[in-house]
C-alpha cells in the first residue's frame, strides 16, 4: 500500500482484534488505482476527532468508509468533522447501514456519494470518475456485482500484524437461499460459491504464513455438502495442534457424509455457529424461516455427543408475536441439548430487512439510536424487555463464560429459564449493574442468591462454587469462606498456644 495515498479506505471496527474484510476486497479490486489507495482501520473506542486527524494526515482526495450498525454513531461524528475541516475531500459511504435507500441514516446527507450493495467494481469506477473530475450527478449508486470467478481475492492483503493479533475472515461462498425476515441475507436471490480450487490455494497460502484461526463468514457453510466436505478434508490433511475453524451452519442439514468427516476432527478444532433463533413454529412461519425443529434438535444433540466441536447457538428475543413465555420455552428446549454457548440476542431493526413489514401489526417499537434494539412489542412490555436484556448479560457472565460449569446445574435445576431469570433479577437488585462486576464479587453474589433466595444448603453451594473458584484462579478468599477461615485460624491459634504451653 502506498505511503502517500490519494484514496483512503477506512472503517471503525468493534474491536482491535477484528479485521475489515470488506476493505481488503475493495483494495484488491481497485485495478490501476491500487497504487494510489491505502487501508487504514480504527475502532469505535477511538475519539472521532483523533480519527479525523489521522485520516487527514495522509492528505487524501477521497475517503471511503464502510458503515455498519455497530459503527454508525461514530462514523456520523467522523464524517461531520471531516466536512467541517476538509469539505473538499470527497466522502464515499458503503456497507449495509447505508445501502437501503430511502431507509438510510442522516450521515448520508453529509456524504458525497453512497454505494449500495457490492462495491468491488463500483467503487473503483466511481473513484476513477472523481479523479478525472467527472462527478456523477446521482448521489446514490447501486453497486454492480462482479461474478465471483472474476473477483480478485483479498487474502494476500492480511498483513503480519493481522495474522499475529487479529481474526482472519474468509468466505467460500456469498449469499443465502433462505428468507428469514430478520436478516438482510433474506434479500439475496441465492448462494454462490467461489471457485473452489483458487479458494483453497489462497487458504494454503494463509496456512503457510502462519494463520491458524479461520473464521468462515459464509451464511450457510453446509448448504452444498460436497463442497463443505472438500473444504473440511483440506484442513484435515493440514491439521495442527493450534488450527481452529469457525463455521456458520444450517442446523437441520447434517447428512451422514458430513457427519463422517466431522467425527474425524480432533477435539477443540471446530466451532459451529448454529442459528436456532426460536423453536416456535408459528413464529418461524410468520417470519418465513424454514427450520425443521426435530432435525435441528437431533443434530445439535448428535454434534454434542459425537464430535469435539464447540457449539455456539443463537436465540432471538422480540420477534413478531413472541412472548416471554415463548422465549422461555425455546431457551429451555435449547438448554436440554447442552450446547457450549447460547447467545441471547435482542431483535434489532435492520434497514431494508423484510421483517419491517410487521412493525405496525405487532407494534414493534425500536430504539431510534443504534443499534436499533427492540424496546416493546404488542406482546412484550418494556419491563420484560429490560429483564431479558439483563438476563442475556448475566448469562454471558455465568452461563457462557465457562466459569460456573459446576455451579450452573444448581442454578438451573429443572426450570432453567425461570430460575436463571430469578437469579438475574436478584443479581441486578444486589449489584445495581450488569457491568464491571469483579469476578470474586460475582461468586459472592451467586452464593448469596443460591443460599438466601433459592434456599439451597450453604455447604452444597460451597461444594460446587469451590471447584469453579479454583478453576477461575481468583486471588483472595470469597466472603462466604472468610467466616469459616477465621474460625479455622482461631482454632489453629488456640492449638498453637496449647502446644507452646506444654513444650
Amino acid at each position: 500500500m502506498t505511503s502517500d495515498p490519494t484514496i483512503l479506505l477506512s472503517t471503525l471496527n468493534a474491536r482491535y482484534m477484528h479485521t475489515a474484510f470488506g476493505l481488503r476486497y475493495l483494495y484488491a479490486n481497485m485495478a490501476e488505482l491500487q497504487d494510489q489507495t491505502a487501508i487504514i482501520e480504527f475502532t469505535i473506542q477511538e475519539l472521532p476527532i483523533n480519527i479525523v486527524e489521522q485520516l487527514l494526515a495522509h492528505q487524501p482526495k477521497i475517503i471511503g468508509l464502510s458503515v455498519y450498525i455497530w459503527n454508525i454513531s461514530e462514523i456520523t461524528k467522523v464524517v461531520a468533522i471531516l466536512k467541517q475541516i476538509a469539505p473538499d475531500v470527497m466522502i464515499i459511504l458503503g456497507g449495509p447501514e447505508v445501502s437501503q435507500f430511502p431507509d438510510v441514516p442522516t450521515v448520508t446527507e453529509l456524504a458525497d456519494y453512497i454505494i449500495s450493495g457490492p462495491g468491488e467494481y463500483s467503487l473503483q469506477q466511481l473513484c476513477q470518475q472523481l479523479l478525472n473530475d467527472n462527478r456523477p450527478e446521482q448521489k446514490f449508486i447501486e453497486g454492480k456485482a462482479i461474478p465471483l470467478d472474476e473477483l480478485k481475492l483479498p487474502y494476500q492483503y492480511y498483513n503480519e500484524d493481522d495474522i499475529r493479533n487479529r481474526l482472519i475472515y474468509v468466505e467460500a461462498s456469498r449469499g443465502c437461499p433462505f428468507k428469514c425476515e430478520f436478516c438482510l441475507s433474506a434479500l439475496d436471490k441465492t448462494a454462490t460459491a467461489f471457485p473452489l480450487e483458487s479458494f483453497l490455494s489462497e487458504m494454503n497460502k494463509l496456512l503457510d504464513r502462519g494463520v491458524r484461526n479461520f473464521k468462515f463468514i459464509d451464511r450457510t457453510f453446509n448448504l452444498k455438502i460436497s463442497t463443505s466436505i472438500k473444504i473440511l478434508e483440506f484442513f484435515l490433511e493440514r491439521m495442527t495442534d493450534d488450527l481452529y475453524l469457525h463455521f456458520e451452519v444450517v442446523p437441520d442439514h447434517l447428512p451422514d457424509k458430513l457427519k463422517d468427516v466431522l467425527q474425524r476432527f480432533p477435539a477443540n478444532r471446530l466451532q459451529f455457529e448454529i442459528g436456532v433463533q426460536t423453536f416456535d413454529a408459528d413464529i418461524q412461519n410468520l417470519i418465513s424461516r424454514k427450520q425443521n425443529n426435530d432435525k435441528t434438535k437431533a443434530n445439535i444433540k448428535w454434534l454434542r455427543e459425537n464430535t469435539g466441536a464447540h457449539l455456539h447457538t443463537d436465540l432471538i428475543f422480540g420477534l413478531p408475536s413472541d412472548s416471554l413465555e415463548n422465549f422461555a420455552d425455546s431457551f429451555d428446549q435449547l438448554i436440554a441439548l447442552k450446547p457450549h454457548e447460547i447467545q441471547l440476542g435482542i431483535l434489532k431493526r435492520l434497514r431494508g430487512a423484510p421483517l419491517n413489514r410487521h412493525n405496525e401489526t405487532y407494534q414493534l417499537r425500536f430504539n431510534p439510536n443504534a443499534p436499533y434494539n427492540i424496546l416493546t412489542t404488542r406482546d412484550i412490555d418494556f419491563n420484560a424487555m429490560q429483564r431479558v436484556n439483563r438476563f442475556a448479560r448475566y448469562w454471558d457472565m455465568i452461563g457462557n463464560s465457562g466459569r460456573f460449569i459446576n455451579t450452573l446445574p444448581l442454578i438451573l435445576a429443572d426450570l432453567p429459564f425461570e430460575r436463571f431469570m430469578q437469579l438475574s433479577d436478584t443479581l441486578h437488585l444486589l449489584a445495581g449493574s450488569t457491568w464491571k462486576i469483579a469476578l470474586k464479587r460475582l461468586f459472592e453474589l451467586v452464593y448469596q442468591v443460591l443460599t438466601q433466595d433459592f434456599g439451597l444448603s450453604p455447604e452444597l453451594v460451597k461444594q460446587h462454587l469451590v471447584l469453579d473458584y479454583a478453576r477461575a484462579k481468583i486471588k483472595g478468599t470469597p466472603s462466604y469462606e472468610q467466616g469459616e477461615k477465621k474460625q479455622k485460624d482461631k482454632k489453629q491459634g488456640i492449638a498453637n498456644k496449647r502446644q507452646l504451653m506444654h513444650s
